[in-house]
């Protein structure tokens, strides 16, 4: 997927970022699984700490402490914030809840919240992923691939 993905980026002539919280890095591990994506992708943010997501993305103190960091304005804001600071043409966003444990009635374990900042526009998907840390992690990462195809 990740190759396919690539060469249809490449072809487009975009270049790419990554923010993730929730999955580690396994988004910019799946983009630089295949030889020659340094064309494509630029650099990956790693920022499971919500000081990390202020710091390396710019992601306002105040958003996090109104909405949480597993929400929609953290994910929109991540996404900006990785695009810019990469100077990339897309950046992806993921941050999530992987558990076991964290979640809650409101934000139950598998919800994750998805950024993708493009050109002007910065849109956010919410999805709620079944089974343990492991494929929530998984699934999550898959679907952030996905929502970069051109």
């Amino acid at each position: 997927m990740s190759a396919e993905l690539l060469e249809k980026l490449r072809r487009a002539s975009l270049t790419v970022a990554t923010a993730e919280s929730c999955t580690g890095g396994l988004v910019a591990a799946a983009l630089t699984e295949p030889a020659g994506a340094s064309d494509v992708f630029l650099c990956g943010f790693v920022t499971y700490a919500n000081e990390a997501k202020i710091a390396l993305l710019g992601v306002p103190e105040a958003v996090i402490a109104a909405h949480g960091a597993v929400s929609e304005a953290v994910a929109r804001a991540m996404a900006e914030g990785a695009r810019a600071r990469a100077g990339a043409d897309i950046a992806v966003s993921i941050t999530g809840i992987a558990g076991p444990t964290g979640g809650s009635a409101e934000k139950p374990v598998g919800l994750v919240w998805f950024g993708l900042a493009k050109q002007g526009i910065t849109m956010a998907e919410r999805r709620v992923f079944e089974g343990g840390r492991a494929d929530i992690r998984r699934a999550a990462a898959a679907h952030a691939l996905r929502l970069l195809e051109p």
